[in-house]
């Protein structure tokens, strides 16, 4: 994507993504890995989960295998926990975050902690480099406390879960792509300037309100893929709104998907689901 505007992000692309179903039967909306939009290199996947009926996922995520990239949890409302066959154990509940690196294997399950109530947040999928697609598995709990809350400008709060803000950094890993990930809360008219790296792809979800993103106006539900180049404007319409705010530095190296292994070329696909049958995982 290259961006025609010095001084600001546009926006490329506008989408309400695509409504489906993962793990054991839970309702979600995917957003990235779609036929519309497959990738944002290197952002493979994108899901929104929302619900106040507990039938749309109590199911959960039983265990499965991932290999070749990272998953990063962000529960908004409700209550998630992690296992893995790498000894990974850990509860996220309002606010919180998992963040874990399949790398060369690793096989977990994410499971509603709560029978009742609204379960709302998102789960990203980030690529690995091919350096480090193998590397060893690594998991890690982001509780609340740990994510700065930022006051950025009057009427505009920012949780920073990963990168930096001014002198602000947020508590996710340091990683080739240089993830950067904001919540960023506006009230109505408020407006901020995001600090995204220049040269990151990204897009700005709104889950909240209404939102001017690069000067365009998008509702809840409505995620904007935005160009490579300049800070990010957000503003706040009549009322109150949440954006997340996404970026990573692009790898530009070839993509093979199968599932739930990300990998470079289709032979180490192969290898992967041979592995993972074999019980090497």
């Amino acid at each position: 994507m290259t961006a025609v505007q010095a001084t600001g992000r546009r926006i490329v692309k506008v989408t309400r993504g695509m409504p489906t179903q993962d793990g054991a039967g839970v309702s979600l909306t995917r957003l990235i890995g779609t036929p519309e939009i497959p990738h944002i290199d290197p952002i493979l996947m994108l899901d929104n989960f929302g619900s106040d009926d507990p039938k749309a996922y109590i199911a959960g995520f039983p265990p499965h295998p991932h290999r070749g990239f990272e998953t990063v949890s962000y529960m908004i409302h409700g209550s998630l926990e992690h296992r893995d066959n790498k000894g990974g154990r850990g509860l996220i509940t309002d606010g919180g975050v998992q963040w874990m690196t399949a790398g060369r294997g690793v096989v977990h399950s994410e499971m509603p902690a709560q029978s009742s109530g609204v379960m709302f947040g998102f789960q990203l999928w980030l690529n690995l480099p091919a350096r480090e697609k193998m590397r060893a598995p690594w998991y890690q709990d982001i509780p609340r406390d740990m994510i700065p809350v930022l006051d950025v400008t009057p009427g505009v709060q920012a949780k920073l879960i990963a990168g930096s803000w001014g002198a602000s950094r947020g508590p996710g890993p340091e990683r080739p792509t240089a993830p950067f990930i904001a919540d960023v809360s506006l009230e109505a008219g408020a407006r901020a300037i995001v600090p995204v790296p220049d040269g990151h792809n990204g897009f700005a979800f709104v889950f909240a309100g209404a939102a001017a993103i690069g000067g365009e106006t998008l509702g809840a539900g409505q995620m904007a893929v935005l160009s490579d180049s300049g800070t990010l404007e957000l503003r706040g319409m009549a009322e109150a709104s949440r954006v997340l705010v996404v970026a990573a530095r692009p790898l530009g190296e070839p993509i093979a998907k199968h599932g739930p292994f990300v990998m470079n070329t289709v032979d180490e696909l192969r290898q992967a689901v041979s592995d993972y049958q074999r019980g090497l995982f």
